[in-house]
């Protein structure tokens, strides 16, 4: 395998996001042949990026030995870097004299990002985790190790039969004769389905909407697009069902009427008929319009994981908004994309912060205040209308089937059409309208739903002002990140109902 010519990261293009792999790192700290070792990590790189497509980014602590010779031979194949450190900086330079620190200090200017794992805890603990986290968040992990068992907690074996033992893709490279071995291999996933569709979306026309902390003009697109398709491919699901319960509901009222009344024209079964058909109809479609539930939940989650993540574009740095963030259904590429975007867009950039809030707070959580607002005007009163009537229907069925208790008890007579009305039409009635009317607050969850608009709007309320006073970025960061959690929970929740909230076929 021969490396391919140094090439630059990839850029997104307009509405679309790239694809991005990680391949994280694991090796011993002495190596009987460095220069065969590097040869081996060359080949094992250029061989990813020849067959896997999308870019590559380059995983690893920067310890001496193998991290060091991994790092230096990723940037020189034009790998972007992201490091991650076992320790603090104080304590990681523990390890080194001070010439070797400043190299590695020199190392650590050229990384796109930069994470500790432990920044107080056991020394050991914190070579063993980050190893592990390294392993977690790889697509692949290649390893230099040469068989044999760890020397220490946290040696490159452990982290190795950690990354086996989650059916992690492995490249072991052997330090002894430069040989590459995989494992695991038919668990690497190439490609991404989910991106791919998304990027697949046809392009909105009238470009990206607003971008006031100056984004990459293919996010703001690609959130543009995902949420226009959300919008006008929304199918609709409550309004079936509801077609569906509220067809049952007619129909039994037209069956107890003509049992009550005696009613006998032609049209009356012919008009159940129809209404029974209608609903099986409605349920059909339902079942059939599973695939589109799916692209709507889809574009939806995407649209709004772009809008918190460009919501804090304008941070110093690409906060830790969405790396922990991996659902079922296939958004770890796509928040993956979002997080090394804003990574690359920060580096260097300087707004003032009086400025940043200010754009925050009007346009997002006032936005998101008035959003919410305005759904509780909605739910509200459709929520009081429909309990008003499910209690209503409850009542006059209680009093309807005492009544026809109490006469038939003491045997008073009733007129017919009296009879006929409160103890066999109502009396059957009035309960299927109540369980209607709460199967339809059930359907479109209005009690839960009411209730968590005014939980957000509070919180957005409380923390509106939390924003307004902040004096430094960390504060800010750590509040804006809290916010945006808090929004993403809403929509988490949302795409889980959604999700797997479905019939299974």
């Amino acid at each position: 395998m021969s490396a391919r010519p140094d090439t630059q990261p990839t850029e997104a293009t307009p509405g679309r996001l790239p694809l991005f792999h990680f391949v994280g790192f694991t090796g011993h700290r002495e190596l009987a042949d460095p220069e065969s070792t590097a040869t081996a990590i060359r080949g094992a790189l250029a061989w990813l990026r020849d067959e896997v497509p999308g870019e590559w980014i380059a995983l690893s602590s920067v310890a001496r030995g193998s991290d060091q010779l991994f790092v230096r031979e990723a940037r020189a194949a034009g790998h972007t870097w992201h490091a991650i450190l076992p320790l603090s900086r104080a304590e990681f330079a523990r390890d080194f004299d001070a010439a070797e620190w400043r190299a590695v200090e020199d190392m650590l200017a050229t990384a796109d990002n930069v994470r500790v794992v432990h920044e107080y805890g056991d020394r050991e603990d914190g070579y063993l985790d980050c190893g592990i986290e390294t392993a977690n968040d790889a697509d692949v992990l290649l390893a230099v190790w040469d068989g044999d068992r760890a020397r220490g907690k946290g040696g490159t074996a452990d982290v190795v039969q950690y990354a086996k033992s989650i059916g992690k893709p492995i490249l072991v490279i052997d330090p002894a004769t430069g040989g590459i071995r995989r494992e695991n291999w038919e668990r690497l996933e190439p490609r991404d389905a989910v991106l791919e569709a998304l990027n697949a979306l046809p392009e909105v026309p009238g470009g990206g909407g607003e971008n006031p902390f100056d984004a990459p003009e293919a996010v703001v697109r690609f959130q543009h697009k995902c949420d226009h398709h959300a919008t006008q491919g929304a199918p609709h699901f409550r309004r079936l069902i509801l077609a569906t319960v509220l067809s049952h509901v007619v129909a039994t009222v037209i069956a107890t009427a003509t049992v009550a009344y005696a009613l006998h024209q032609l049209a009356l079964p012919w008009a159940k008929l129809l209404l029974v058909v209608f609903a099986l109809v409605a349920a059909l479609i339902l079942r059939r319009r599973l695939h589109s539930r799916r692209s709507w939940v889809r574009c939806r989650l995407a649209a709004e994981f772009c809008r918190s993540a460009l919501a804090a574009w304008g941070l110093p740095r690409a906060a830790p908004l969405l790396q922990d963030l991996d659902l079922l259904g296939g958004a770890r590429r796509l928040t993956r994309a979002l997080h090394v975007l804003h990574t690359r867009s920060s580096a260097g950039r300087a707004l003032p912060i009086d400025e940043f809030k200010r754009t925050y707070l009007e346009r997002r959580i006032d936005d998101q205040v008035a959003y919410f607002d305005r759904q509780v005007d909605r739910a509200l009163p459709a929520y009081r209308r429909l309990m008003a009537g499910f209690w209503v229907a409850n009542v006059l069925a209680i009093a309807c089937i005492a009544s026809y208790a109490v006469t038939k008890t003491l045997g008073i007579p009733v007129a017919g059409w009296a009879g006929q009305t409160a103890f066999v039409f109502l009396q059957i009635s009035l309960p299927v309208v109540a369980a209607s009317l709460i199967s339809i607050i059930s359907i479109n969850d209005l009690e839960r739903r009411v209730a968590r608009y005014r939980e957000m709007r509070a919180l957005l309320a409380a923390n509106r002002a939390q924003v307004a006073a902040c004096l430094t970025w960390n504060s800010l960061e750590h509040i804006v990140l809290k916010t945006e959690r808090a929004l993403l929970q809403e929509v988490i929740e949302w795409h889980s109902l959604r999700s797997f909230g479905e019939s299974p076929s």
